[in-house]
């Protein structure tokens, strides 16, 4: 089998990803070779949810219309989408994008995402139901801190990467180890690109404070496009902090604060003051997923030449000098 060529471009949120693909590959760009010739795969873990669109930044209508996006609004909110299901969707995105002749763009700001798409995932042992069951059953009754604080007890390495109220992940990381007698962690990720991709891996960076910087003005604009209004609609619908959407940066502060009552002014204003933290805290932590991924290069995310003239030169290499 022909290898599927990547173009893979990670960033944290507020670097431009998208509008710079769109600049390369979009219906308007002024790259004729390029133009129409490639389709985004959106490796954005909570975008994949339909109904949380302010808060996940998802590309407008007009964005859509100019460069195709795919992993977009494919997961209802109470859904658990995880690394598993993303690399099955993009494995079929991507073979799709190819076989039509254009370049699949692996695109966005999830690192554990891209690293275990390129990479593949650990080989751990696949679910057991009647185990799983036990364990959401225990987990409804004792809460999350009790079995997180059992993993701690046995797998204190994955505990650290798991957040006390991901059930899902703790559940998981208990399961794995009741099979085998094995830390979660113990199960070692390959360290080489899965042989059914050839791909030229971008990691865009900026300078902390220009970043941060980035990441107020989008939350600003996020409460100013309507954030506040989207997920009290969703609040009032039902949806709850225990949904997997609902996890997401920018829904979260509002679920585990909600009575059943409307945010006072001070509150929102706090709110928004956790969003920009929480947004910072995630965009640093993103960065240490894409350590040490073979070829994975550093660009500064204003270097669009240099970024641009990478990308023409692969592409050519893939369409017209192969």
């Amino acid at each position: 089998m022909k290898k599927i060529p990547l173009v893979v471009i990670f960033a944290p949120t507020a670097c431009g990803k998208t509008a710079l693909c769109a600049s390369m590959f979009g219906a308007e760009s002024s790259l004729l070779h390029l133009r129409g010739r490639g389709e985004i795969i959106s490796a954005d873990s909570m975008a994949v949810y339909r109904q949380l669109d302010i808060g996940t930044a998802k590309p407008d209508a007009k964005t859509l219309s100019v460069i195709p996006h795919h992993l977009i609004d494919v997961a209802d909110i109470a859904e658990q989408f995880d690394a598993s299901r993303f690399i099955d969707a993009a494995d079929k995105a991507a073979e799709d994008i190819f076989n039509r002749g254009k370049m699949p763009l692996v695109v966005g700001g999830t690192g554990f995402y891209i690293r275990s798409f390129l990479l593949g995932l650990p080989p751990t042992p696949p679910s057991d139901p009647v185990l799983r069951e036990k364990l959401k059953q225990r987990i409804a009754i004792e809460g999350n801190r009790a079995l997180y604080e059992e993993l701690k007890k046995i797998d204190e390495k994955s505990a650290e990467k798991i957040h006390i109220n991901d059930a899902y992940r703790i559940c998981r990381a208990l399961e794995v180890f009741y099979l085998t007698g094995r830390e979660r962690s113990s199960f070692v990720q390959a360290n080489s690109i899965r042989e059914r991709y050839e791909a030229k891996i971008f990691v865009l960076t900026r300078e902390r404070k220009d970043l941060y910087e980035r990441i107020e003005a989008r939350v600003e604009e996020m409460f100013a496009s309507g954030l506040t209004e989207e997920v009290m609609a969703l609040l009032r619908a039902g949806h709850t902090a225990a949904e997997a959407g609902m996890k997401a940066i920018g829904y979260s502060e509002f679920a585990k604060r909600y009575r059943g009552a409307d945010f006072s002014l001070r509150e929102i204003a706090e709110i928004k003051e956790e969003i920009k933290l929480n947004s910072k805290k995630y965009a640093k932590k993103q960065y240490t997923f894409m350590t040490n991924v073979p070829n994975a290069q550093l660009f500064d995310a204003d270097d669009t030449e240099r970024i641009i003239k990478n990308v023409c030169d692969f592409f050519d290499y893939i369409f017209i000098s192969t």
